[in-house]
This record gives structure tokens, sequence and C-alpha cells, in this order.
């Protein structure tokens, strides 16, 4: 186990490390501004030579090495010509002056001291002025010639170190996994990337599983990203990755209607998007996080689209949510935003409306009072494999990432169980049991026992939307009450035979405080039917105190197979019966009695998006005792203190149009238990939702489509 990189040592020490860990082979020289390389122009090794960016071709000049010089300074040398180094013109001390190739000599305006951001990402400080090696203006742009400026930690200054030789050693993540390297031929990637799609594209149920990872460096590539399918990057920032091209989501296969665009992720890379746009036509379970994109995005394809997850991730451009529904941004840092439909939430970001709900309908909040980013998986600079987990945040603005590698810890793969196809339960425990974190690799696993994870901070990660099937009425997963355990990019699919839940987070009775490092749920998505049939009484159950739920897509299925009010039967998305449990991005539908149910206090919730039931086949069907309906979000009488923002509950009674929900919320009318921005909305005008909280609120039905209501109580 070894700690991320520490900035408070001495400048000294700190200097030597950095030198130190600097490639000893020939390297590319990104930038974290524009995912452009450090670049001699056309290749020239004359005195004088301009030192600039421009896209990364794998040419060699592009390609440097560091020599010491002493004090932990460097020169930079040019492969071209390794007597040319990386020269300050004339001298200089001022702002804005060029930097270009001369032969060395031993000038201080030559030697560069590597000051380590992390992940392997340095700032270069001149010997000479103390300015930093820079881009002018954060320039995105080709051709545009380096200078050296003030040091003020910007991304113009942070530059990717990246060996051109092609790491070895790559583990056996088994044949769902895919590992580019940029020494690769652009067109055998291409044909990878678009062999997997093909595949992908329209394979909604099936049971392929696939995960797409980029080590450091610089790829020319078109990514279109289809079901089941992840896409990562391997560096410890996201602008260690950069993508010339794409990386979309599209629904051309659905006639741009994008609301099944499910099961699928972008993350941890950075982007230049053909064209300065790129696009991300999504609904639920597919998250785009810990992401730069260096342009504008679209959220839509000309159709409608159904709600999504940003996260952790800069968009320098504009983010235009089009035909979005409902939207949740968190953490994130845009140029701006354009667009709203019914329920945008933004939580801990920067460049969102600051304008209220609902006019238009979009739920501010400053900063997010408790978060851990995902955990991922990255290469080091010695090429070996780890997973990063970071640190908890607490009442947090904008990226983890922005300044660096955020804190946290790396984990050896030494320390995981790699799950590949053909692992039983069996296995999988008796490595849990061992003190083994897991690693699962893409595919569809069928359980037979439970499986018991009891360890404080155990790690269970998936990529490639692994899915975990409990084939004999179990629980597919149980988690004690212990501190710290991750579970991330995950999908629990029911089995044919009832469930009682699919995942429980602490057995029934937990009361241990975890506040100090709670329980984290990442990209964790459960589904009763669509793949076939499957019954569990309830999806997730949240029995621990301080759990975060970081995107959870909690779905009774209402297309693909094994679909039926009496085939796929399910009572609750989900329960929480632990005290200061926190939600961002909850996503529950279609369960045949309340959706979510919260029976601890101190909870909250930034972001629910809700789809009743389909399928009631009369109001006799669907009732709570004598009241209609099952609300969408329940908060127990006994709750004291609540606190919800940005929630909307849709009807489309499809099978029997006059079926009506009396509440889309139930809750205890005292000033402990607040709302913030709420929609109902009657689509098409199929059923009625009769109130939007308790009695107030409402109608939507086909008179009245869409209820909003601002706050309550």
């Amino acid at each position: 186990m070894t700690a991320a990189p520490s900035h408070a040592a001495s400048p000294a020490a700190a200097s030597a490390r950095a030198a130190a860990a600097l490639p000893t082979v020939w390297a590319t020289v990104m930038s974290a501004a524009s995912g452009r390389c450090l670049d001699a122009k056309a290749a020239d090794t004359a005195n004088g030579t301009v030192v600039q960016q421009y896209g990364c071709n794998d040419t060699t000049a592009q390609q440097w090495s560091f020599t010491a010089t002493s004090d932990g300074y460097v020169r930079i040398n040019s492969r071209n010509d390794a007597s040319q180094v990386v020269d300050v013109a004339d001298f200089s001390t001022a702002d804005s002056a060029p930097v270009h190739l001369w032969a060395y000599g031993g000038g201080a305006n030559q030697q560069w001291l590597p000051v380590d951001d992390g992940g392997g990402a340095y700032h270069f400080v001149n010997r000479n002025s103390g300015k930093c090696l820079d881009v002018p203006a954060a320039s995105t742009a080709d051709s545009v010639q380096l200078q050296q400026y003030t040091c003020n930690g910007s991304a113009a200054q942070r530059f990717q170190v990246v060996p051109v030789a092609p790491s070895s050693g790559d583990p056996d993540l088994g044949p769902n996994v895919v590992v580019f390297d940029p020494s690769m031929s652009p067109s055998a990637i291409q044909g990878k990337l678009n062999s997997i799609f093909r595949q992908q594209e329209t394979n909604q149920f099936g049971s392929q599983r696939h995960a797409v990872l980029f080590k450091p460096g610089a790829y020319s590539a078109d990514v279109n990203v289809g079901f089941y399918t992840q896409v990562l990057g391997l560096g410890l920032s996201p602008d260690a990755v950069t993508v010339n091209g794409a990386v979309h989501a599209e629904a051309d296969w659905f006639q741009g209607n994008a609301t099944q665009n499910f099961w699928r992720g972008a993350e941890n890379l950075s982007v230049n998007p053909t064209g300065g746009a790129d696009r991300w036509a999504v609904s639920q379970a597919a998250s785009y996080r810990r992401m730069h994109l260096r342009g504008n995005l679209a959220l839509d394809d000309g159709g409608w689209s159904s709600g999504g997850y940003l996260a952790d991730s800069k968009v320098d451009g504009q983010v235009d949510s089009g035909s979005q529904q409902q939207w949740l941004t968190r953490n994130s840092q845009l140029g701006s935003w354009t667009g709203s439909n019914w329920n945008m939430v933004f939580v801990g970001s920067q460049g969102v409306p600051s304008t209220t709900f609902p006019r238009p309908p979009y739920s501010t909040v400053a900063q997010s009072p408790v978060t851990r980013e995902k955990p991922f998986l990255y290469v080091d600079g010695n090429g070996a494999y780890q997973v990063f987990v970071p640190s908890v945040r607490t009442n947090s603005t904008a990226t983890s990432w922005a300044n660096g590698t955020p804190p946290g810890t790396s984990l050896s793969l030494d320390t995981f169980y790699i799950v590949k196809q053909g692992a039983s339960a069996a296995q999988i425990n008796a490595a849990l049991a061992a003190g083994k974190n897991l690693l699962v690799t893409p595919g569809v696993y069928h359980l037979n026992q439970t499986l018991n994870v009891t360890r404080p901070d155990t790690v269970v990660l998936g990529l490639g939307l692994a899915t975990f099937v409990p084939d004999n009425g179990i629980t597919a997963m149980k988690v004690a009450d212990v501190d710290g355990v991750k579970i991330a990019g995950l999908l629990f699919d029911a089995g044919t035979t009832n469930s009682p839940s699919l995942l429980e987070v602490g057995p029934n009775g937990s009361s241990a405080s975890h506040s100090a490092d709670p329980t984290s749920l990442h990209d964790v998505y459960v589904r009763v039917g669509g793949a076939g049939v499957g019954k569990a009484t309830t999806g997730l159950v949240v029995n621990s105190d301080n759990v975060i739920g970081d995107h959870m897509w909690i779905w009774r299925a209402d297309h693909g197979s094994g679909v039926g009010w009496t085939s796929n039967s399910s009572d609750t998305g989900l329960i929480v019966n632990g005290d200061n449990v926190t939600m961002y991005g909850l996503f529950v539908e279609h369960f045949q009695k309340y959706q979510t149910v919260w029976n601890g206090n101190g909870g909250r919730t930034y972001f629910y998006q809700n789809e009743m039931p389909y399928d009631p086949p009369n109001q006799a069907a669907w009732m709570n005792g004598s009241t209609q309906g099952y609300a969408a979000y329940k908060v127990a009488d006994s709750v004291t203190s609540h606190q919800a923002y940005g929630l909307g509950s849709y009807c489309y009674f499809n099978v029997n149009p006059s079926v009506t929900a009396a509440h889309a919320i139930e809750a205890p009318n005292n000033a402990g238990v607040r709302f913030t921005g709420m929609v109902t909305v009657s689509l098409g005008g199929t059923g009625t939702i009769s109130h939007v909280i308790n009695n107030t609120g409402g109608p939507s039905n086909s008179t009245t489509n869409v209820a909003n209501l601002t706050s309550y109580p």
C-alpha cells in the first residue's frame, strides 16, 4: 500500500524526488490544458527552432529526455538532436518570453526544475527566471509557441510526461478487457473499438460486457460507447490520457431517442473533440465522471433523453441539456450550461446556473456536504497497475483533481483478487475472507451463495458493468456494519427465484457511526427483470449509518424480457434504515409499492428521479390501504430530520390510464424534514398524480401534465 504523493516535503527534497521520478527513456510532454504535445516546429534542429504545442503524432520531434544538471534541475533534450535543449530566449526573466531550442551551454535559462503535481504530471520552473513553462492563455490550438510565465498552478503550466516505450507486464484481466497503448497503430485501435461498438450498439439485454482501457498518452480515436461498455483512462489524472476525436454516446440505433441508452460509462479521460463538440446522449446508469472535455457537450441526440450523471468533471465549453428530462451535475466545472426541462440539479459545481426552481427548474446547491469519488484503476510510473481510492471530501466544490492528484490511497493490485469468468461464489468469498479486495472483470456471474464483505475498507470494483445474479433466492451481496467499504461499478440483476434483497449494506439493527470513514456506493445499479424473469422483494437495503450513494439506478424493468405485473415482481426499490445517509443521483423506478422508503434520520438526497410502475392492471391492484397507489418517496412518520433537493416523479399508467397515485412524496409535516424543488409529470397525460407532496401541489394529469412545487413545508 502506498500513499498518494505528498506536497508538504521540503522544496529541495521534493525537487530531487521529482527529477528522479522523471522517465529515464524518451518521453512525450503533453499539456494538461490542451492535450497537445511539446513539439520542435517542423522537426528542425537549428538554434532558435520554435518549441510549440502540436497534436501528438508519435514523431521524434515530440520526444524528449531529461538530463540532470544539479540541485534537482534538468535540461530537456530534443530527440532529433540531443545537443538541443528547451531554452528561454535571450536569458529573459519577463513574463511571456518565448521558448525555443538552443544548443546546450549550461545556461540557467536552459535548466528546469520539475515539480511533481502527481500522477505523472509536472510543472517546470526555469532556473534563470523562476517562472514556469506555460501554454499562452491555455490555448488548445496547434502551433502555439510555448513561453515562460509567472507560476500560477493552472493547467496551462501542467504537463503530463509519458514514456515512449510501451510498458509491459499487464495483468490478466480476462478476455473482455482491452488495453490500448499509445505506441499501437491508430487503425488497429479504431478497428477494435468499432468491433466492440458493433456488438454492443443495440445489445440492451445481452450478456456481453466490455472494458476499454487507455494507458497514459495521446490517441486519435472515435470512441462510440455502446451498452455494457466502460471506457476509461489509466492515469492518475484525466489529463494523462488525451483522445483526439470523440468519446461519445449516440442514439442512432433508436432513431435519436436516447431514453434507453443505459448501462455504459466514460471515465478518467480528456478529450479534444473533433469540431469542438462531443455528445453524451444517455439516460439512466450511464455515468460521465472524472472527464475533461476541451469543448462543448450535448446531452441529447435530437429525440428524448431521460437523465444522467456528470461528476468530478471539467467541460471547458458549454453543456447543452437539450431534451434531457432531468440531470445531476456534481462537483464539476463547466464553461456554461444551457437548457432545462423538468428537473436539473447542480451540487458543488462551478459555471452552473444560479437561477432557481421552477422557472427554469434548476436546483443549485453550492457545496457537496460529504463525498468520496469512485475508486479507479491506473498505471503508475513504473508500469504497475494500482487502484486509487480517493479520500472523503467535505463541503466541496468543483473537481477533486483540478490541482493534481487528490488526497487518497493507492492499493497494489496484489491486494486484489481478480474475479474472472468462471469464478464461483465460494472462491470469491474465500478471497474476501482472506482479506482481499475484489477487481471484478467484465462478465455475468451467477451466485449460489451470498458474497459477504466483512473487512473494513474493502474495495469491490467492477469493470465493464460486471454483473452479479443470485440464482437461488439469496441476497447477492451483504456488507457488514464496518468502516469504509467501497462498492463500485456493479450491476445486481435479480434471479428467477425471489430474493429478499439484492444488496444489503449493514445488517438489520446496524448502529455504529462511520462518519470518519463512510461506506460508499458508486455507479451501483440494481435490476429486476428485463434480461429475463427476475424477482426481489427489495432492491437495495441500507442499514448502516453515514453511507454515501454516488449514482445509483434501481430499476424494476418496464420493457425487455420477463416483464409483467406478476412476473418481475418487486415491492420496493430502496429502503434506508441508517442515519445520516447521503445520496447523490438517485434513480428509482417502477416498483410495485413504495419506490423509496427512508426510515433513518439525517438523510440527504441530491437529485431524485422516479417513474411509478407503468403496469398496475387497475386501481384495486394498486392500493395502499385506502390510499390510491404508493408514493415514490416515503419519509417515515418517525423521522425528524431529512433534506432533499430536486425530486421528480412521473406516471405513465399505460395498462390502465385511469389509475391514480394520491401522492408522489409522503413525509411528516415538521420543520426538520424539508424538500426543495419538486416536480410531478403525467407523461402524455396517461394517468394522474393527485398531489406532489402529502396533500400539497398538483395535480399532474391529462389536463395539466407538469406540476411544480418550490419547497415544503
